[in-house]
């Protein structure tokens, strides 16, 4: 397998950082090829702005960020930073985010890669033979799988099913389906360290061999069974048919709990 492992920490000495020097010798022993992304090292720009898209992208009226995002794609105009990282998930056949939730979500830096390397023509905004959007299980990233390696401060009970911080599920489900799915990657199940500021040596290496174990069974491993925008589950104005789940509202109700791979994340 090829992996693009994007890492978004401040330090290396960190607990994030050893284990992702444990996660890379992990791939390295299996045989896999991988590319990292490191963003701080990188010192990668967060901000996307109009000097993204190149000479001649946008001119003086309005900037419409999808719609230059689309031209500077399509025009090889996007700046070297953007297009190199486009590279390297088109080789990829597993993306790896690895940051620290931070505000229950991803520092800014990753946050930032997102926005400007998931462009539209790229990412999101790809059309089929017919002109319709491929999008939530189709799209620009389509045949990938995708993974979370995250990090929290707080113990498991704050972020299970009753924890004051929300279902880690939930935490994660903008990333899960609004991100990877909705490109078309198929999300795999996080994998969550609780705890981090409180670890004991004990601690970090039970963690760095479950991350191991877990990377060793990653190619076989099924993603989460969330719901193909195109399977008909969805009606016309793309909400849940009632059939479907019935009585329920909660995000859980898009993963398809009759899939043999489901993971119900309450």
């Amino acid at each position: 397998m090829r992996i693009l492992w994007i890492y978004a920490h401040p330090e290396q000495r960190s607990l994030n950082g050893s284990l992702m020097t444990e996660a890379l010798q992990a791939l390295d022993a299996d045989g896999h090829e991988y590319e990292v992304s490191d963003l701080y090292a990188m010192k990668w720009k967060a901000v996307l702005d109009a000097d993204d898209f190149g000479d001649g992208a946008t001119d003086d009226t309005r900037l419409l960020v999808g719609a230059a995002q689309e031209r500077a794609y399509r025009a090889g105009t996007l700046s070297d930073d953007i297009r190199a990282e486009q590279d390297k998930l088109a080789r990829a056949d597993v993306v790896v985010l690895h940051f620290p939730l931070w505000w229950l979500g991803p520092p800014a830096i990753l946050k930032g890669w997102l926005d400007r390397v998931l462009t539209q023509g790229f990412g999101f905004g790809v059309k089929d033979e017919d002109g319709r959007t491929r999008r939530y299980g189709d799209g620009g990233l389509a045949g990938k799988r995708a993974l979370i390696v995250t990090s929290i401060g707080a113990r498991a009970s704050s972020f299970g099913p009753r924890g004051i911080h929300g279902h880690v599920d939930d935490i994660l489900f903008p990333l899960q389906h609004g991100t990877f799915w909705y490109t078309g990657m198929a999300p795999l199940a996080p994998f969550v360290v609780y705890g981090a500021d409180r670890m004991t040596p004990a601690d970090q290496a039970r963690t760095a061999s479950d991350l191991r174990e877990r990377l060793h069974a990653l190619p076989g491993e099924q993603p989460l069974p969330y719901r193909h925008e195109r399977s008909g589950d969805y009606d016309e104005d793309l909400a849940l048919r009632p059939g479907l789940a019935p009585g329920r509202t909660g995000l859980a109700m898009h993963l398809d709990e009759a899939s043999p791979s489901s993971r119900t994340p309450r």
